[in-house]
């Protein structure tokens, strides 16, 4: 089945992500398949959380941390800034802390606490994660392509929809525990909402977005996980192990994409040695690759004359991948 088939096949599959080890591909294919949808009239979003802004270099337009731009008709691409994520998402903590106890300025230790909090490792991946639920609960496009940070962190951004949860549950069934204490503890009627109401509210909302944005990760009928992966033997190993991690975190892998396919055809030509010999060594890494992976590779994409960057190497690549653009 060839990804257009799979697409046609599948049209409620509308959040899509496209993962594998750095390098071999995952955003050029996150764009041409963007750029093909939005050619059949969806409405379609790629994002990207990787902070090298990948996608900038592939559309030739500077994108970063500017929300969602229009690369041309249908097509929206989107990088996020996690330095000024950060600095809003202090904003929004500062702002709940003075309406919640009605102060008119964050005490300094608060104040020091969230600035020293900025730094933490874990700050830039909460920070990213928090703006890919803003954007998969929009709601505003057909189709949400994610173009996924290498393997490694990738595991951990989705394995943060677990954590959080798990937290926040505890967190929250204490809370209304707490309260019910209180209740049974009140000696007068409280005219307004106490600040344990308030907390209990934001703790409820936080899981809400959470829940909504791994349910969407993880929703077999909705959602599309493929690997990009590359004729060589350490790859197909990394795949291999990657795609049982990913199995843990019930994400739905729907398939595999085999790029930089060296063409056959040039084994019937005066060619170099040295490429002849990666002919024939590649061959047999093909071959373990459809011995692996059979009919879930969706693509079998051949190594290209220069980089895919800029519209009409996109194009190109569509017609390749997807058999045409119309």
């Amino acid at each position: 089945m060839s990804l257009r088939d799979f697409f046609e096949k599948y049209p409620e599959r509308r959040y899509l992500m496209f993962g594998g080890k750095g390098g071999l591909g995952k955003t050029t294919f996150s764009a041409t398949t963007a750029y093909w949808l939005a050619k059949q009239g969806y409405k379609v979003l790629v994002f990207s959380v990787d902070p090298q802004a990948s996608l900038s270099d592939i559309f030739k337009r500077d994108i970063f941390g500017k929300g969602a731009v229009e690369i041309m008709p249908n097509l929206y691409a989107q990088e996020v800034d996690a330095d000024q994520r950060i600095k809003a998402y202090q904003q929004e903590i500062r702002q709940k802390i003075l309406d919640m106890y009605g102060l008119d300025e964050v005490p300094e230790e608060i104040e020091n606490y969230i600035q020293a909090a900025a730094a933490e490792p874990a700050m830039e991946e909460s920070a990213i994660f928090d703006a890919v639920v803003d954007i998969v609960v929009s709601g505003e496009y057909d189709y949400y392509i994610y173009d996924l940070v290498p393997l490694g962190h990738a595991l951990y951004y989705l394995s943060m929809a677990s954590v959080y949860d798990e937290w926040i549950d505890k967190i929250t069934a204490l809370r209304a525990e707490m309260e019910e204490y209180s209740k049974v503890a009140a000696v007068m009627q409280r005219s307004k909402e106490s600040e344990e109401d308030k907390i209990l509210k934001e703790l409820q909302y936080i899981k809400q977005r959470i829940n909504t944005s791994s349910g969407i990760l993880t929703d077999k009928q909705r959602t599309a996980f493929f690997f990009v992966l590359i004729p060589e033997e350490m790859i197909i190993l990394d795949t291999q192990k990657a795609a049982g991690l990913f199995a843990k975190y019930n994400v739905p892998l729907s398939g595999y994409v085999v790029n930089r396919v060296i063409p056959r055809e040039l084994a019937q030509q005066n060619i170099p040695d040295y490429l002849r010999n990666r002919l024939e060594m590649q061959k047999g890494y093909l071959e373990k690759i459809e011995n692996t992976f059979g009919n879930e590779v969706h693509a079998w994409v051949p190594e290209f004359e220069r980089d895919i960057t800029g519209l009409p190497m996109i194009e190109r690549m569509a017609e390749v991948v997807f058999g045409g653009v119309s």
